[in-house]
């Protein structure tokens, strides 16, 4: 990742994706959740050919949370909480694209893991009065702040989840 300091385009977002596989592959759960944060955080209009071989990989994030492995092997720490940290402490630049990102994929956290497992950080809802978005708050911040579809392609994704 380091050649992609400045540039966060195209390059950078399929570079990403490929690291998250390859950490993946290797066993590294919460690692590779990392590196789709990244590629997520990457500065694209839409019109990248990428994104029709690799659209924004929220399926990734799903796929991810529920063939995670057994946890006492293999690291994954608490999404949920960290998507919910994300959320609520992004910078610029674009920091309503990338928020409303974040509170996408705490969402599939919220909704896939076991609560008792995975909580939310509840100190910090209370202290810095957190409201945790519905479903529908953040598919009109993806379809005001995403790329075209990316609210449909995130519904989608949450659709297919397997209850």
């Amino acid at each position: 990742m380091r050649p992609y300091r400045r540039e966060r385009g195209a390059a950078f977002y399929e570079t990403a994706l490929t690291y998250a596989n390859s950490l993946w592959l290797q066993g590294l759960p919460a690692r590779s959740l990392l590196l789709i944060n990244r590629a997520l955080g990457a500065t694209l209009d839409g019109s990248e050919p990428i994104l029709r071989t690799w659209p924004l990989p929220y399926a990734a994030v799903r796929w991810i949370l529920e063939n995670r492995p057994d946890e006492t092997k293999h690291f994954i720490g608490n999404p949920r909480r960290h998507y919910q940290h994300l959320a609520t402490r992004m910078v610029e630049p674009r920091k309503a694209q990338r928020t409303a990102r974040a509170w996408a994929c705490w969402y599939l956290a919220a909704t896939i893991l076991p609560a008792d497992q995975h909580p939310a950080d509840t100190q910090q809802i209370r202290d810095e009065g957190v409201i945790e978005p519905s479903r529908e708050q953040i598919a009109q911040a993806l379809e005001q702040h995403g790329l075209s579809g990316e609210s449909t392609l995130w519904e989608e994704v949450v659709l297919s989840h397997k209850r």
